[in-house]
């Protein structure tokens, strides 16, 4: 009864103490690092499976063929790499971190719900809508960018490959490796998050649209020496294949700035939402106005000293 009578009295705005605050906040944690020991369990299961997903692209591009069983050999005449790993524990190690990575990754819905869901009351309408909005296109821009590290890493391998000295024996240590590769997917994936973050600052009043398109010429360069550093291969076709999205997404972030350039001028002059308090203007119109309001509040004066029953006349 305590507990239902509880839920029936919370305020519909969303408002609460603050240690009902932290006591929702402490339930959700729990939620999310539950998810997230699940979801690790089940990727240790398949640890090997990941790790091959994301070495065999890099070891088939330098002329590897590579598997658990036995070491990398040489089927061409290129530069061959050989996996490695040192120390007796350090299998163990890579296991527990790939399987945490993943468990973090695959939990990921869950838990951004979790956060979601702690955020979400404290929102007007508008700000739900528009967040709903930035979560929807900012985890496929991030997949995409993480899809084009994925492409891009064999090409980069076989390049780096060719400064080796003839005839010497390339080993790469497996967690090196993989750390390389995390690495190359989360700054690939924070690159196609760029758009998304200036039509964020955008809709949040800190730049307008005008002021992004006259950055496109200083944005196209700085893509382009981004995906010349990000993407260490001789061919051009590596390099535009990274920066030609970029452009695009930054053009339609533009686009996306100017329309809503334009419709919060509208709102402006159509008057504040209905779930929005309205900006009181305290400045009189004329200054005629001031002087009567003043004079019809000022106390009338005194026209005698002479007291009635102990009162004067103001009184």
């Amino acid at each position: 009864m305590l507990k239902s009578a509880r839920k029936q009295e919370k305020d519909p705005e969303g408002r609460m103490p603050l240690a009902e605050h932290l006591r929702e906040l402490r339930n959700r944690l729990v939620k999310s690092l539950l998810a997230i020991v699940i979801t690790t369990i089940i990727a240790a299961f398949f640890y090997k499976d990941i790790i091959q997903f994301f070495t065999d692209p890099i070891l088939e591009a330098v002329g590897c063929d590579y598997s658990f069983a036995e070491l990398a050999k040489n089927t061409s005449e290129t530069q061959c790499a050989r996996i490695v790993q040192n120390g007796l524990l350090s299998p163990f190690t890579l296991a527990l971190t790939v399987s945490l990575a993943s468990g973090v990754v695959l939990a990921s819905p869950f838990w951004l719900y979790q956060l979601w869901a702690f955020v979400a009351p404290g929102l007007h309408r508008s700000e739900k809508k528009y967040s709903l909005a930035f979560v929807g296109a900012g985890f496929p821009l991030f997949l995409t960018g993480a899809y084009f590290a994925y492409w891009s890493l064999p090409k980069m391998a076989s390049v780096m490959l060719e400064f080796s000295i003839i005839g010497s024996d390339n080993q790469l240590p497996l967690d090196d490796l993989l750390q390389l590769i995390m690495r190359m997917i989360v700054v690939f994936g924070l690159s196609f998050e760029l758009p998304l973050l200036l039509v964020m600052l955008n809709f949040g009043g800190v730049i307008t649209g005008k002021r992004m398109a006259g950055w496109w010429r200083g944005m196209i360069l700085g893509i382009t020496l981004f995906a010349a550093i990000a993407t260490p291969s001789t061919d051009p076709i590596s390099m535009l294949a990274l920066a030609g999205p970029i452009w695009v997404l930054y053009f339609a972030a533009t686009g996306i700035a100017l329309v809503n350039d334009r419709r919060r001028a509208r709102r402006d002059a159509m008057g504040p939402a209905d779930d929005e308090a309205s900006e009181l203007d305290l400045t009189p119109d004329d200054i005629g106005e001031v002087e009567a309001v003043s004079a019809s509040r000022a106390l009338p004066e005194q026209t005698s000293t002479d007291r009635v029953n102990g009162y004067d006349d103001v009184t």
